[in-house]
């Protein structure tokens, strides 16, 4: 896959099969377009193009809003897009300029005249242009001016529950892994470097690594307790992790640490990455350290069983 981090970079295919969009998460409603945009594009002998934003169109259009979080990182969405073996991946700024293209001028100059499309395969709800007038409508509308061929992929369903990013940030914030991994239809990562704390949890005999995540809009989920798999230099470990400020120790920070079973290296200053399994338990708070590590022995001794351990 050829990434492009500027439309601009991008010299035009023959026979481009395009998909536009933010596609966070990647979830099992954007496997379903990127699946049909291989499927045209192996049956045309085209070349699959996707086209997707950074930052997010709502971070520019609304800086004021410090509380818009994304699934995924930029990182983490081409590695996952990259899965799918497609072709071309365009990661392109978006500007409050292109924000205001009409409808029009978003078909001539971004599709026809930088991209070249000649199949377009769209989601239910696609909607481009300024204050989003445009949509399927527009798009048929100028199929036979431009020469190219439109596809909308109905709504993705699972368990008869509409899937959107949205539905599933919402899901990370209660702590429902479960309905957002099968929205997903993956597990939920969280990437980050282990760094030093304050060593509480070693005292207990649980020690936990730190993790500094970089990217502020990644989304954490809600506080509490989780059954993970953690990966640490390519090797896949079993383990839980924790969400929160440390109440019973009066902690004033939110923190992510991970207790890893049956590890003992010196991984500080490493890139991990924990796979998100089962949430065990919310947050709470406890008479002293005695009481939270009874309770951190029974967390571990479920996370195990969950695990397969």
């Amino acid at each position: 896959m050829k990434i492009y981090r500027h439309i601009n970079d991008f010299e035009k295919v023959p026979n481009a099969v395009v998909t536009i969009g933010t596609f966070d998460g990647v979830h099992v409603g954007h496997q379903k377009i990127i699946t049909r945009l291989r499927e045209i594009a192996l049956a045309t002998g085209g070349e699959t193009v996707i086209l997707t934003f950074f930052p997010h169109p709502r971070m520019i259009l609304h800086p004021e809003d410090l509380n818009i979080k994304m699934i995924t990182t930029m990182d983490e969405r081409a590695d996952q897009l990259e899965k799918y073996k497609i072709d071309h991946l365009i990661i392109t700024p978006f500007t409050r300029d292109f924000s205001n293209l009409s409808p029009e001028e978003y078909i001539s100059q971004v599709l026809v005249d930088q991209l070249g499309i000649k199949k377009i395969i769209i989601g239910y709800d696609h909607r481009f242009g300024k204050n989003r007038q445009g949509g399927l409508k527009e798009l048929k509308q100028y199929e036979s001016v431009f020469n190219y061929k439109v596809e909308e992929i109905s709504e993705q369903d699972v368990n008869d529950v509409a899937v959107s990013s949205t539905r599933i940030r919402a899901a990370l914030l209660q702590g429902d892994i479960k309905v957002a991994n099968e929205f997903l239809g993956y597990s939920f990562q969280l990437s980050g470097k282990v760094v030093r704390g304050d060593q509480i949890g070693r005292q207990m005999g649980f020690p936990t690594a730190n993790l500094f995540v970089e990217q502020t809009y990644k989304l954490v989920p809600a506080d509490g307790i989780y059954a993970v798999l953690i990966s640490v230099d390519g090797e896949d470990f079993r383990g839980m992790c924790y969400i929160g400020n440390r109440p019973t120790i009066n902690g004033m920070t939110r923190n992510i640490e991970v207790n890893i079973f049956d590890f003992n290296r010196d991984i500080y200053d490493k890139m991990v990455t924990i796979n998100f399994k089962y949430f065990i338990r919310g947050d709470a708070t406890f008479n002293n350290l005695d009481e939270l590590k009874h309770q951190i022995s029974k967390d571990k001794e479920l996370a195990m069983s969950l695990l397969g351990v």
